[in-house]
């Protein structure tokens, strides 16, 4: 089971909340990756929180000179985006923002806002995948979670569950077909022994009679007073039997 959901709302609608500090640091100070941060300014905002009407402080950064800095900077708060696969509460996240818009938030507080606000909730969010699909009939298990946050900011969300997460279920299906596999197998194979034996039957049948071989008995019923004559009779019937055939005389009766 899959769940896809695309956030076609932008981004205007989070800045709901100004900022209240703002701090720009002097050409020789650096983050604690080590960037250089010339033009780097720190603001304080309110940031929503994945409880409804609950904010938090939150210091934010802007004004970097390129994207592997801004991505550095943000990598160092959310350690899941741009990373490939983590585990968030069992389940395999993947968490990607494209680079064309962290180039529109490195210099952008109102959209860098934006994107934080939203990174910082994806923990939350993945927890809520899991709980939910433990309401589900069946209490499948989420197997997986993908946010991908794309060029003009907008959210896709992919999860999936499955109700078999030890694969008791498949195995059993695949077992089911294999044996209703074997047993068709077995049914023709059934067949083709004996239409095989049939083909003999009829080639052995064919061989007798190009050989000569009776193959149908028949008999002569005679009911006379004179045993001599009459046992001459039958002789006389048996020769005509290798002219006619055996057929013409299948029941044949006499009464001398």
């Amino acid at each position: 089971m899959a769940i896809t959901d695309i956030n076609n709302n932008g981004y205007t609608s989070y800045y709901a909340t100004s900022y209240t500090k703002t701090v720009k640091k002097t050409d020789c100070e650096k983050d604690s990756a080590g960037t250089k941060e010339s033009n780097v300014t720190t603001s304080t905002v309110e940031l929503k929180t994945s409880t409804a009407g609950v904010t938090r402080t939150e210091q934010i950064k802007t004004g970097y000179n390129n994207v592997n800095d801004y991505s550095k900077y943000l990598q160092g708060k959310y350690s899941y985006m741009n990373t490939g696969t983590t585990s968030m509460q069992g389940v395999p996240t993947t968490v990607s923002v494209s680079s064309a818009f962290l180039q529109k938030c490195m210099n952008d507080p109102e959209k860098a806002k934006y994107l934080e606000e939203n990174l910082a909730a994806i923990p939350d969010c993945v927890k809520s995948l899991v709980n939910f699909t433990k309401t589900m009939p069946g209490s499948p298990v989420c197997t997986y979670a993908t946010y991908i946050i794309g060029d003009d900011g907008n959210i896709t969300i992919m999860s999936g569950c499955t109700n078999d997460p030890d694969g008791k279920i498949a195995r059993e299906n695949a077992e089911r077909k294999a044996k209703e596999k074997k047993e068709a197998e077995e049914k023709l194979e059934k067949k083709r022994v004996e239409k095989k034996a049939e083909e003999q039957k009829a080639i052995e049948r064919r061989r007798a009679e190009k050989a000569g071989k009776p193959q149908n008995e028949y008999s002569i019923t005679m009911q006379g007073t004179d045993v001599k004559s009459m046992t001459q009779s039958i002789v006389s019937k048996w020769s005509f039997s290798n002219t006619v055939g055996a057929a013409s005389l299948s029941s044949y009766d006499v009464k001398a």
